[in-house]
């Protein structure tokens, strides 16, 4: 008998052990077949670009908040719109005024100032510290005394330590250069309204100034009285009305309704206003203290160069950013 061949074992290959790595990148690579479903997606959105942030400083000045942007490198494209927008106080940054600081070929630095209503003052006495104080801080100028250019002229400015001078130049006190539709002087002229008669004196200390003098601050109703007189037609341009209290020959209350803004805190020009108007009524001498609801101004109204100078402090609240 043949002898039987034995059969040869085959063994079974082993198969090679799938890691969970290498199922993975099995997974990533593979490639669902297309459907009717997945055809038919919409493709992404494009992210919405945002306007670039820019930096903005609020500030203040006895009470009166100022939003200052930096333009030396450029202006903004709308000034107007942009004040109205960031002083808004329910929507945007909330102050009394925005200042825009920018190169000057006549001064330092040129400024413009912009009212919460978009318009545009020819001076602000706490609004020029207050960028006198910025330039300063940031380190943008090393001098002492400096120099803006305003629409209302070139205004030197003098920073010694916490408070700053500022020359707020002559007081101009004919009818035409307030401008009011009256001829000559306007010192203790009267002024009627509907239910009330006033005494009023007028100048121009930058911007158009009517002074009234009342005893009554704390009662008086100044969100009534302020914008009738503010808009009376004896004011083409409207104006801005201080109500004031003289307390000695050397100090003097007093309450503000700006133009364009509504009662503030405090307001260089007008408290500038309201001393020229007590000297020329005989009520104080040349220099008066002024208390205003935020604080105190020194007002100087200098005999010899008919120049007026008013002092006062001037701060940073906060620094942040805004896209405008």
């Amino acid at each position: 008998m043949t002898p039987t061949k034995k059969k040869k074992q085959v063994k079974a290959k082993a198969k090679p052990k799938v890691t969970a790595k290498k199922v993975v990148k099995k997974a990533v690579k593979t490639k669902a077949p297309a459907t009717r479903a997945s055809a038919g997606k919409e493709p992404k959105a494009k992210p919405v670009r945002r306007p670039k942030a820019r930096q903005f400083v609020k500030m203040q000045a006895v009470g009166n908040d100022t939003i200052v942007l930096d333009c030396l490198k450029g202006p903004i494209a709308n000034p107007t719109h942009t004040a109205k927008k960031l002083c808004n106080r329910h929507t945007g940054i909330g102050a009394d005024q925005l200042i825009l600081l920018s190169k000057s070929r006549k001064a330092d630095f040129g400024i413009r100032f912009f009212n919460p209503d978009g318009s545009e003052p020819g001076m602000c006495g706490n609004g020029i510290r207050c960028i006198a104080r910025y330039v300063k801080d940031w380190g943008l100028t090393q001098k002492k005394h400096i120099t803006f250019e305003t629409t209302s002229g070139i205004k030197p400015v003098t920073i010694r330590g916490k408070m700053i001078d500022v020359d707020m130049g002559e007081p101009r006190m004919k009818g035409k250069e307030i401008p009011v539709n009256l001829s000559g002087r306007v010192i203790n002229r009267p002024l009627k309204l509907e239910t009330k008669d006033f005494r009023i004196t007028c100048l121009n200390v930058g911007n158009p100034h009517c002074i009234i003098f009342q005893e009554d601050l704390a009662e008086f109703d100044i969100g009534r009285f302020g914008p009738m007189i503010e808009h009376h037609h004896v004011f083409p341009k409207r104006a801005n009305v201080s109500f004031v209290n003289v307390t000695s020959r050397n100090e003097i209350h007093m309450r503000v309704w700006e133009r364009g803004v509504g009662e503030t805190l405090g307001c260089g020009t007008g408290a500038s206003a309201a001393t020229v108007a007590s000297v020329l009524n005989g009520f104080t001498g040349r220099k008066v203290l002024v208390h205003l609801p935020g604080g105190k101004l020194e007002v100087e109204w200098n005999r010899k160069d008919n120049h007026i100078t008013m002092s006062g402090p001037a701060e940073v609240v906060f620094v942040g950013e805004i896209s405008i």
